[in-house]
């Protein structure tokens, strides 16, 4: 009769060491789930406007920085809160992008720019709601051939 309820006390160990792992390895998963997702949203991609229309596709809807130079006579404003523009890449790509925000007082017709947002729908018309404009001989310098000019200057 002893060694009847100590196999059932073996048995019993060893469900609870069984349900155990089981909570530990759903609690693992569901920390790393959360930490993937967390990272994944969080990492901010860097393309010029050729890059992201090459890669339109599986960019979708993910948020990434987009370089390219501002079109001369594209810059209209509907409203006080938003800018709509056209920025060109080095291979005469363009891309229409709607930002949201003032921009930045150097912002102008003829500057490389970076924008931060995400393309929506399936063409190429960018949403944006920060714009950085790069305008200093030491982006220039750092980032050769990147931004063409309308004109062939390389910015």
């Amino acid at each position: 009769m002893h060694q009847r309820a100590d196999t059932q006390v073996a048995i019993a160990r060893r469900q609870t060491r069984r349900r155990l792992r089981l909570v530990g390895a759903v609690i693992s998963l569901a920390v790393g789930f959360l930490l993937y997702k967390t990272l994944s949203n969080s990492i901010t991609y860097f393309k010029t406007v050729d890059q992201a229309i090459a890669a339109r596709s599986s960019l979708g809807g993910s948020t990434f920085q987009l370089e390219g130079l501002v079109v001369a006579h594209t810059i209209s404003y509907p409203n006080k809160t938003t800018v709509d523009f056209l920025i060109a890449g080095s291979r005469h790509h363009q891309i229409q992008v709607t930002n949201y925000g003032e921009p930045p007082e150097l912002f102008q017709a003829d500057v490389p720019v970076v924008i931060l947002g995400h393309f929506v729908g399936g063409g190429l018309r960018f949403t944006s709601d920060q714009i950085l404009v790069k305008h200093s001989n030491s982006y220039i310098a750092a980032h050769p051939n990147r931004v063409r000019a309308p004109n062939g200057s390389v910015h």
